[in-house]
């Protein structure tokens, strides 16, 4: 299959969802934690024994087509850097409509590691890679699948670092071996919600995994 034609499959109707994983491109931001929503889009292509992720020049993103479920989809990496997410997006979902079936996967500060939101129509919450999403695609009503990464209290609250360089150094800092421990299990968990998404709607995987 040819990068034109991928990219133009991508938006056809018959493409039921489109899964877009936000972060960084290149090596050096490879396992951060910011990187998380990419990497749990390149783990959904393993899992479901996707085609190989191929560079598209038209949406600027690395493009695989797969099957969740009975569902066809294309999974979405940008190659543009987090706050430019949304021209990526942008070339792949053509109107507000077709928003509706966008799943945008990313990590949450908010939330503690080991768990996972999955929210719909709401604001950035001030993640750059969404709030560009929101921007370029004049709408927030797109469902995002938000995987924890931030410490969390002995009762399991989260924990952000405190002040914005803290946070920074935090998202742009390399996960520990016991952090994509956890995250291997929330992956897992995490695809369970995209196949309630894509099979059942929004509102019943809300319901199930919220």
């Amino acid at each position: 299959m040819t990068q034109e034609t991928r990219a133009c499959r991508a938006t056809l109707s018959g493409m039921q969802f489109v899964l877009v994983g936000l972060g960084n491109p290149g090596d050096e931001y490879e396992s951060t934690r910011h990187n998380t929503g990419r990497d749990f889009c390149s783990f959904v292509v393993k899992k479901v024994d996707g085609d190989t992720l191929e560079t598209d020049k038209k949406s600027n993103s690395l493009l695989s087509e797969v099957k969740v479920g009975k569902h066809k989809g294309v999974v979405a990496l940008p190659q543009t850097y987090m706050n430019k997410s949304g021209a990526a997006v942008k070339a792949l979902v053509k109107s507000k409509k077709a928003a509706e079936n966008l799943v945008v996967a990313y990590d949450d500060i908010d939330l503690p590691l080991g768990s996972i939101k999955i929210s719909y129509g709401r604001s950035s919450g001030g993640h750059n890679g969404v709030e560009s999403v929101i921007k370029a695609l004049g709408t927030r009503d797109f469902v995002r699948l938000r995987i924890g990464i931030a410490p969390s209290t002995p009762s399991g609250k989260p924990k952000k670092p405190s002040g914005e360089k803290a946070i920074i150094d935090f998202l742009m800092g390399k996960r520990k071996p016991a952090e994509d421990e956890t995250l291997k299990k929330i992956f897992k968990k995490s695809f369970e919600a995209l196949e309630a998404i894509v099979a059942d709607g929004r509102e019943i995987a809300m319901g199930k995994f919220n």
